[in-house]
């Protein structure tokens, strides 16, 4: 565009919060906190900062829960720049630290660092989105060089329920009760004696967890009774027809818009086929099953979604979205390619070739402006690409964007851990 962006000054160095602020941190979350009796385990000893805080992430509500089990320290939160839209300096404020997402920044590296200098808490959602079923994104493998570069604890927290309670695809709040457990996994003397590869061994398992299975196992019923309503955005593969894209959601009912086959969303969390065979009755595993078959068209080198028309707005500052302009989107065996025209008649272009990108971060009907979208960052800019049309799927693109870079790395002799990349 012909005129310049002023872009979000990722420089700056992370503030301690405020303290007028830190009694409204702890209101603001207490309520829902209170509202959805979240117990919180904890195994820390006496344990005091500084330490790093590895937390898992379903919903808003996650953000509630670590302030709560870390009150009355004071912390600095990694927050995607999404986040600070219209509210920059009261993030700053209260310790938010600004990452564009899935993007290596050196730049974070050194805020962390001075968290802990400063004798603070820093506070990392590693999976960096929302999980879409409520089961542990990949992590990223320079999680335990960040740990043994910090030389101080490693803390875990776990929370199950969260998405049950609020899903990536569908907001509504179901008022269930969760829990969590904080534990500290590693003190500075046991993470010098590991490798980097042993301490993402260790956080791979402790971040093992599946809400819709710890549901079933406590017995939560759910009964919203729309609470199929959107659950289409992540299954969106018939496993009786294998038609993709062609799924749909009412109340408590997931179909096939092409052979018609049905299911209902039980109040378990279970779903049963209305007739016939119930080809998955545990959500994670149709989801996995998606996974398979995405990989399997990776391998054969067949994989493409795209060309897609898009809109695409950039967010190179923390002010509001900009209408970029309109254009083109491939997904394919070469990664993410969008170009178009901006609202001057330039061209622009954004690659993301597949090593690039071990995962990617996508939305479902984005603050209900144009839909789906996959968000692309380079670090200076962010590009929420809204594909238009029904013969996509942004959930098989996320996945697409991991079995790309895990193929990619296997046949470069180099393959992921289990649960890194």
């Amino acid at each position: 565009m012909k005129t310049p962006f002023e872009r979000f000054d990722m420089s700056l160095p992370p503030r301690r919060t405020r303290w007028f602020l830190r009694p409204l941190t702890i209101l603001i979350s207490l309520p829902d906190v209170l509202k959805h009796h979240s117990r919180i385990k904890r195994e820390i000893g006496d344990l005091k900062p500084p330490f790093l805080m590895l937390c898992n992430h379903n919903a808003f509500l996650d953000f509630k829960v670590a302030t709560k089990a870390i009150f009355p320290w004071r912390a600095n939160y990694v927050v995607a720049i999404d986040g600070f839209i219209g509210r920059e300096k009261l993030l700053r404020d209260v310790g938010c630290i600004c990452k564009r997402k899935f993007t290596s920044d050196p730049q974070l590296v050194r805020q962390l660092k001075k968290t802990i200098q400063n004798g603070d808490v820093a506070i990392i959602y590693p999976e960096a989105r929302y999980s879409l079923c409520g089961t542990t994104a990949v992590l990223p493998s320079s999680l335990g060089k960040l740990c043994k570069y910090l030389k101080v604890p490693v803390v875990t927290l776990i929370c199950h329920g969260h998405h049950i309670n609020s899903p990536f695809w569908n907001l509504h709040d179901r008022g269930i009760r969760t829990e969590a457990e904080m534990k500290v996994l590693f003190t500075p003397q046991q993470l010098e004696a590991a490798s980097p590869d042993e301490v993402n061994d260790a956080l791979v398992k402790a971040f093992k967890y599946d809400d819709f299975a710890w549901q079933k196992a406590n017995g939560i019923t759910v009964d919203y009774p729309k609470r199929a309503e959107g659950l289409h955005k992540v299954l969106y593969q018939c496993p009786s027809c294998k038609t993709e894209f062609r799924m749909e959601t009412r109340d408590d009912t997931l179909s096939c818009g092409h052979c018609g086959k049905s299911w209902t969303m039980n109040r378990d969390g279970t779903l049963t086929a209305v007739q016939g065979d119930t080809e998955f009755s545990h959500i994670p595993d149709w989801y996995e099953w998606q996974r398979a078959n995405v990989r399997e068209e990776v391998r054969n080198g067949t994989y493409s979604s795209g060309p897609l028309s898009v809109t695409v707005d950039t967010l190179p500052n923390a002010k509001a979205f900009v209408r970029l302009g309109q254009g083109t989107m491939v997904h394919d065996m070469n990664g993410f390619k969008v170009t178009g025209t901006d609202t001057d008649g330039d061209f622009f272009q954004m690659i993301k070739p597949v090593p690039s990108l071990y995962s990617c971060h996508i939305e479902y009907d984005y603050l209900g402006k144009h839909g789906d979208c996959v968000d692309l960052n380079t670090l200076e800019d962010t590009w929420y690409v809204y594909p238009k049309g029904r013969d996509f799927s942004v959930t098989k693109m996320a996945l697409a964007t991991e079995e790309l870079y895990f193929d990619y790395r296997q046949k470069n002799g180099n393959p992921c851990r289990p649960g890194l990349a």
